[in-house]
């Protein structure tokens, strides 16, 4: 069977003026772009969760220690589950936590008084967070908290997203917190 030029043309035509198949074409294109920014949303809720979520586990911890005017180790023991609990429902093994009461002395300057650091190295710069926090005689309850958020679609975006954060706190009944040997 021959085509005539005047036939092809006209084939050609209907062809490219036919658009059925023109949404399939849009949703194939805009499908992943849109996927890709629900997944970012997902995981862009989840860390602001997550920061929160270690904001509020520093912030128990230090009040948990600052109650008392003496803490021993399973009074630590309990403030520092308080504090994982307060990250659920995220895991906690990337959880560390650094309890440090200070005192501050005759220059104002603050001063060990006992620290407890789990799962991380203890802050370097711990102590001079707490300049000019008090003067003498003063103390302070610091909890440093940092936990390591792995975002769910970590494969497609980043690894892993480092948070750290800072409480401060005075002891309630007595100007600084001391540990039980």
């Amino acid at each position: 069977m021959f085509v005539t030029p005047f036939q092809l043309m006209a084939k050609l035509k209907s062809w490219v003026r036919d658009d059925s198949g023109v949404a399939a074409m849009e949703f194939t294109l805009v499908f992943p772009l849109l996927m890709l920014l629900l997944i970012g949303v997902f995981d862009l809720g989840n860390g602001i969760l997550a920061n929160q979520k270690t904001i509020m586990a520093s912030q128990t911890i230090a009040d948990l220690v600052a109650r008392n005017t003496v803490v021993n180790s399973d009074m630590l023991d309990e403030a520092v589950r308080a504090g994982e609990l307060a990250l659920y429902p995220f895991p906690i093994t990337d959880l560390g936590i650094d309890i440090i009461s200070v005192e501050f002395d005759e220059n104002d300057d603050p001063q060990v008084v006992w620290r407890e650091t789990r799962n991380m190295t203890g802050a370097s710069d711990a102590m001079n967070r707490a300049v000019g926090l008090g003067t003498e005689g003063d103390g302070a309850v610091i909890v440093i908290v940092r936990y390591n958020f792995d975002p769910t679609f970590s494969l497609f975006s980043i690894d892993s997203i480092g948070m750290e954060e800072v409480s401060f706190s005075r002891g309630r009944r007595s100007a600084v917190v001391q540990l039980e040997n």
